[in-house]
């Protein structure tokens, strides 16, 4: 089976990515990536520009991430789809339900779901739901990934699958994985560890990979029985700046996991 291709979810870059798009993809170049996930970049730096970029540094786009309420508005997601099709975007992502406090707000985000991966399956695109550990959180016998699990198609509703947040919600990223295979074909890796803040509260820390706490070798090892499509880089924040996580990261990926 082919190896997946890498990529870099743009949240590392904070801030600018409103404001330096040709400094982002020049660093996810130069830490050795050929592709970047990020929203709609047509809307933020212009078609013009953004097609330049990426040419220039021979980068491409791997996915486009929305919240809910991108999906959940016709308007919204008529304007997201029209960007992938223009981009070449094949995989769509959304983070978030209408209510993830309740069995309700899940089953309601299902029905959606279903009718969204039908829209972006007939125009040759994945509707892929990300995970945080939230949706683990016990609803009352069962979670919001069981409802979502269940209530969804699986041919038209896949997962953008989390291994940190699988790992901090106490799951086991590599039999999630496993367990979901018929839906998984693109991956966010992130690593991390659990920490305690200033007033005793459990936090997460994100860390390049290799420095965390996450079994990520078990994790590929899962990932390698799947169809994957990409493996994402995703680190929320950093404390080096985003070139020198990522060759981190990149290096990772090739010394630890063959990529």
């Amino acid at each position: 089976m082919a190896r997946p291709e890498l990529a870099v979810q743009s949240i590392i870059f904070g801030g600018r990515n409103s404001t330096d798009l040709n400094g982002m993809i020049e660093d996810i170049a130069a830490a050795g990536f050929g592709a970047i996930e990020a929203g709609n970049l047509y809307a933020s730096h212009g078609k013009e520009q953004v097609d330049t970029a990426l040419s220039q540094h021979g980068v491409r786009i791997s996915g486009a991430h929305f919240g809910y309420n991108t999906f959940a508005d016709d308007d919204l997601l008529r304007s997201a789809l029209s960007y992938a099709n223009d981009a070449g975007v094949k995989y769509m992502m959304c983070s978030g339900v209408a209510d993830g406090n309740s069995v309700a707000g899940y089953m309601a985000s299902a029905k959606r779901f279903n009718e969204v991966g039908r829209l972006l399956a007939d125009c040759g695109v994945k509707f892929n739901y990300h995970n945080h550990d939230w949706e683990f959180k016990d609803l009352g016998g069962s979670t919001g990934m069981d409802v979502l699990l269940q209530e969804t198609d699986p041919e038209l509703v896949f997962l953008n699958i989390d291994v940190f947040w699988l790992w901090y919600a106490g799951q086991d990223p590599a039999e999630f994985i496993r367990r979901n295979a018929n839906r998984a074909g693109y991956f966010h890796f992130k690593d991390g560890k659990r920490v305690v803040d200033a007033v005793g509260k459990s936090v997460p820390q994100f860390l390049e990979l290799g420095g965390g706490d996450v079994d990520l070798k078990s994790a590929y090892a899962a990932v390698e029985d799947t169809a994957a499509m990409w493996v994402v880089t995703e680190q929320d924040r950093t404390v080096l700046t985003p070139r020198e996580s990522l060759s981190i990261s990149r290096h990772f990926l090739k010394s630890s996991l063959g990529l």
